[in-house]
């Protein structure tokens, strides 16, 4: 099996890797929020998606081959706000990883040769855009 080390498609899947572990806890804070507001239907659906993020995060953690990877990343920190914000700003973090992110790491994958983290990244934007509905 060809290394990954070194390579873009590493460092976008370190990237994918923490983007999704922390979407897994916004979700998981604005589930509470929900809750809190009286929403327990959208509460039960943002942790519903914070459990399907913890499973994409698996998935890119697992083409990763250990140690450290250096990478430049930029991350929206984001608040808690009222649950129709929380709504908003998923769904645009959805959009953007469906829309861009995922498929332009797929394409760097394909060129670099890794076919299956290629077809991960394309898996994974199509559930992302489920998520934005």
């Amino acid at each position: 099996m060809k290394s990954i080390k070194g390579t873009q498609t590493e460092k976008n899947l370190l990237a994918a890797f923490a983007g999704e572990s922390q979407a897994r806890n916004r979700y998981t804070f604005f589930a509470s929020k929900a809750k809190k507001e009286g929403y327990e239907q959208i509460a039960a659906i943002f942790q519903e998606t914070a459990d399907n993020e913890k499973e994409h995060a698996e998935v890119f953690f697992k083409h990763l081959q250990g140690g450290d990877v250096d990478i430049m990343a930029v991350y929206h920190a984001g608040v808690i706000g009222t649950t129709a914000e929380n709504l908003l700003a998923a769904a645009e973090g959805e959009k953007m990883e469906w829309g861009t992110l995922y498929p332009d790491f797929a394409e760097t994958a394909q060129k670099e040769g890794f076919p299956m983290v290629a077809h991960s990244f394309k898996k994974i934007a199509e559930v992302e855009a489920y998520h934005e509905t």
